[in-house]
């Protein structure tokens, strides 16, 4: 197999242009920016943005299909996302992107797609992207300098055929959990109606009120050892997500202020995006343990707020239920405030929210309806990750022979970089 550098391979790279949200208007061109780039490769339009067609400098409002577009600045675990467009577009797109041709005589869009994506999953552009404040870089013109092993195009297309029906498969359980996932909110709005109109007319007390207690989490760092503890990113959605938890080391009469248990609610109370904030999940010690960790002694970290409920008055899983309906997403973020570029809630603003409460008994009945939808759920989240490490595993098989210089590069960090990081 041959090697060559991208730069054979590349016919024309183009970065896209700034445009403020100050001049969004609600008929004009086509923004893409690198929210639009979705995990699977292909672009994501549900929410676009349009700019006055003017914005766009000669040549960058039109994509044809086979044009990859290159998330060359965000976020350090986002930087080399990328997109193949799949048909021609007239859209422009963000100065964050970078639309790359390459040349189809020798390589095939999406066969160096997946190679990109085989690319990132590497932590290569993590690795080897400059550092700032509060983002990260990697130029297209070090991305030309790299090599790889470049198969025949039919040898290409054999891959691209192999990967494409591996992630159908994975499309179709994500899709299968979305349904799965929408059941119990269907069954909330049966049982108690619209929080937003409270139609069935329950008493609305303020959270605080049906708390015992709140209360922020450690500011020890994490270490070699010590006890499993929360964090942000183990609050995923309304459920928690026990990979990757850190061990914090502290004093045991810390351990005892901040020990979780059952029941228990965390919220995230800061984060760059306003929708992060005051997300929740109820603790459960059983979701710790299988995960490996002593869910006896589970802590939680200074960016999380622990509610601990009235048990005999409110039922966890009837809360996060209405806390993830739409409309106590719009009372958890109307508490939410800004400072420093971050958005933030405190418990003053968490005890102010007003809850529909009805009768405890009702709240279990919601509890006993939804258990065996837990489980439904929990099949459909095991098939997708079955089906994830599935694709993963093909993506490595595939490009096992194509990208050792991407290798040898996450091993050992250009000289350029080394010093940003």
């Amino acid at each position: 197999m041959k090697h060559v550098r991208i730069d054979e391979l590349i016919i024309d790279d183009e970065a896209g242009f700034a445009c403020s949200k100050s001049k969004l208007v609600e008929e004009g061109l086509p923004h893409l920016r690198p929210f639009n780039v979705a995990d699977d490769g292909g672009l994501d339009l549900t929410q676009v943005y349009l700019v006055p067609p003017n914005e766009a400098p000669k040549g960058k409002a039109q994509l044809v299909a086979g044009d990859i577009l290159f998330n060359n600045t965000n976020s350090t675990d986002l930087v080399g996302k990328s997109a193949v467009v799949n048909e021609p577009m007239v859209a422009g797109f963000s100065n964050h992107l970078t639309r790359v041709r390459v040349d189809r005589n020798r390589v095939d869009p999406l066969w160096f797609g997946f190679w990109l994506r085989r690319l990132r999953s590497t932590g290569y552009f993590a690795v080897n992207a400059t550092q700032w404040v509060s983002q990260a870089a990697y130029r297209t013109a070090d991305l030309r300098k790299l090599e790889l092993g470049l198969p025949s195009l039919d040898e290409q297309r054999r891959i691209v055929d192999m990967l494409s029906r591996a992630e159908g498969i994975v499309r179709l359980r994500r899709e299968a959990q979305k349904k799965a996932a929408e059941i119990i909110p269907a069954l909330f709005l049966d049982m108690f109606g619209d929080p937003a109109t409270n139609p069935k007319g329950w008493a609305e007390p303020q959270l605080g009120t049906i708390v015992d207690e709140f209360r922020y989490g450690t500011s020890r760092k994490s270490g070699d050892s010590g006890l499993p503890t929360l964090r942000i990113p183990n609050v995923i959605g309304d459920k928690l997500d026990p990979t990757e938890m850190k061990l914090v080391g502290v004093p045991d009469a810390e351990v005892n202020r901040l020990r979780l248990r059952d029941g228990d609610f965390l919220f995230v109370r800061t984060n760059g995006n306003p929708d992060y904030v005051g997300r929740s999940a109820v603790y459960e010690s059983d979701v710790i343990r299988r995960a490996g960790f002593d869910g006896d002694n589970c802590l939680y970290a200074s960016y999380l707020i622990r509610a601990r409920l009235k048990l005999e008055v409110v039922n966890p899983r009837f809360l996060q239920s209405f806390l993830s309906s739409a409309e106590g997403r719009k009372r958890l973020r109307e508490q939410a405030r800004t400072s420093a570029g971050q958005y933030n809630i405190n418990t003053e603003g968490l005890a102010s929210i007003r809850i529909p409460l009805p009768p405890i008994q009702i709240q279990a009945d919601f509890e006993d309806r939804c258990r065996p939808l837990f489980g439904l759920q929990e099949l459909q989240s095991s098939a997708l990750s079955k089906a994830e490490a599935t694709f993963h595993a093909l993506l490595a098989w595939g490009f096992s022979s194509s990208d050792s210089a991407a290798r040898e590069a996450v091993a050992v960090p250009s000289e350029a970089n080394a010093g940003s990081r």
